[in-house]
């Protein structure tokens, strides 16, 4: 049995903190132990935790005194955890009921460094949720499991921390920590799985993902710009291999690239806390959208591998025109491609 250590950071999710920690905490079987760590939260989360810890040795609470953020809160977790393996689980959401039997049972078998979990989101009523897009693409994870050159569009998944388990010391031994700010995941995501011998999946629902107002993913800001800076450490990374004389494959580069440039394309385009309905306040405030766009222009011609060729239709064609730095007709098309995608799962909830 593989023991696993559950992370979660906390700050200002007073509200939400029990059901996560019940969710963890209800399976007497696991062997596991769960670090949260209270960032200097401003409401009753500490008590919370202090209550729970009291009443279960399995919780260990680090309390900080100065809120320094998601990213940093991960890595003292990280740094004080001592199971075979490691979970990050943010404090707003839960896992899933049977998930830590069902990683529990992939982890023993196959022992990889990453293990990716299917998910599910919900927003506003937990009863009613939304299954994770990239389904299809984790059950082509063989049940051995692979490396990224056997399934380079795995890196098409989503780049958080909580929708996989690492292996502690190949998490520890890749000397890449969570940043500060947001899209703090993505540099960690990126490099354990250009890193990992082995990679494995569960396709069974372990993580249920909260999309709520207020949250850094649903919030109008400036600092969703992080994403640049966030890829740059990625492709950083992978110039640094090639400067070892251990370059990826050039599927994964091509992947590893079209991934950060569609990524932006995402930040660009998802509206705020009503995610999916065209006409709401986007991520990027509208000052910094033309500059945003710019961004991912400059990195698509910098980044670009030789050789790479765009994908067929509406994803090609949206590619290329990030390419030109065709900011007025992107900002016209993509109004229209969002109405028409809205009417699409419109039909297809009409339909169930």
């Amino acid at each position: 049995m593989a023991r696993i250590s559950v992370v979660v950071p906390v700050y200002d999710v007073a509200e939400f903190l029990p059901r996560c920690l019940d969710s963890i905490l209800a399976s007497a079987d696991a062997d596991l132990e769960v670090i949260a760590v209270d960032d200097a939260s401003p409401d009753a989360a500490g008590q919370i935790l202090a209550d729970r810890a009291a009443a279960d040795s399995r919780l260990r609470v680090i309390r900080l005194t100065a809120n320094g953020g998601q990213g940093h809160a991960r890595n003292l977790g990280l740094e004080a955890a001592a199971g075979d393996y490691v979970w990050f689980v943010d404090g707003d959401d839960a896992l899933a009921d049977g998930a830590l039997a069902a990683v529990d049972e992939t982890l023993s078998a196959v022992k990889p460094d990453v293990l990716l979990v299917d998910w599910e989101s919900w927003r506003g009523d937990p009863g009613r949720t939304a299954p994770n897009p990239g389904r299809a693409l984790l059950r082509t994870v063989p049940s051995s499991g692979c490396i990224l050159a056997d399934q380079p569009r795995l890196i098409d998944l989503t780049m958080t921390a909580w929708s996989k388990l690492y292996r502690r010391d190949f998490l520890r031994g890749l000397g890449v920590g969570f940043g500060p700010g947001i899209h703090e995941d993505i540099p960690v995501t990126c490099a354990a799985l250009l890193s990992a011998d082995l990679i494995a999946a569960v396709d069974q629902v372990c993580y249920r993902y909260q999309r709520r107002p207020g949250s850094a993913m649903t919030t109008t800001s400036p600092r969703q710009l992080a994403v640049f800076d966030a890829y740059r450490q990625v492709f950083g990374l992978l110039a640094r291999r090639d400067a070892a004389a251990q370059p990826v494959s050039d599927a994964v580069r091509a992947a590893v690239f079209e991934r950060a440039i569609w990524h932006y394309t995402t930040v660009l385009e998802t509206t705020g806390p009503g995610v999916g309905r065209v006409g709401l306040p986007g991520l990027v405030p509208r000052a910094d959208r033309r500059r945003f766009f710019h961004r991912m222009h400059e990195d698509f011609v910098r980044y670009r591998p030789a050789g790479y060729r765009h994908p067929p239709g509406a994803r090609g064609a949206k590619l290329r025109l990030v390419e030109r730095d065709a900011y007025l007709t992107y900002s016209v098309l993509e109004p229209l491609n969002q109405a028409r995608v809205a009417l699409r799962r419109l039909a297809r909830g009409a339909s169930a």
